[in-house]
């Protein structure tokens, strides 16, 4: 009996058909990937101006009255430091309120708050 040559590794049609079967899920999954990372961003964003809202409170308890913030000192006049690549501003409206903004560099939504209002909107 003969021994059978020849049939070990792949045909070159089950090669193309494998690449061709991860390049379409490649194409799917990759923008997927990249709306996921930014709802991240945004969600981080979001999360920045919630805790920048509760430090705000936290000084109008000890002194009584609201502090306006920019980026750069949002960390020595409230206490809070916004998260890498997150803009935070935070403004005075009247004497009794604040508003605030912040947005991700990669992010797509800026987020408002409105202590008169009473939350965040978009």
């Amino acid at each position: 009996m003969k021994a059978l040559r020849g049939n070990e590794g792949f045909t070159l049609i089950e090669l193309l058909v494998v690449v061709a079967i991860i390049g379409i899920l490649a194409a799917i999954a990759i923008p997927q990937f990249a709306l996921y990372r930014q709802r991240g961003f945004d969600a981080r964003a979001q999360s920045d101006l919630r805790n920048a809202a509760t430090a705000e409170e936290a000084q109008f308890a000890v002194g009584n009255a609201y502090v306006a913030c920019t980026q750069a000192d949002c960390s020595t006049k409230i206490n809070f430091k916004p998260s890498n690549g997150v803009k935070l501003g935070m403004v005075l409206i009247g004497t009794n309120g604040f508003s605030g903004t912040s947005k991700h560099d990669n992010g797509a939504v800026t987020w408002t708050y409105d202590s008169t209002a009473g939350g965040i909107t978009n």
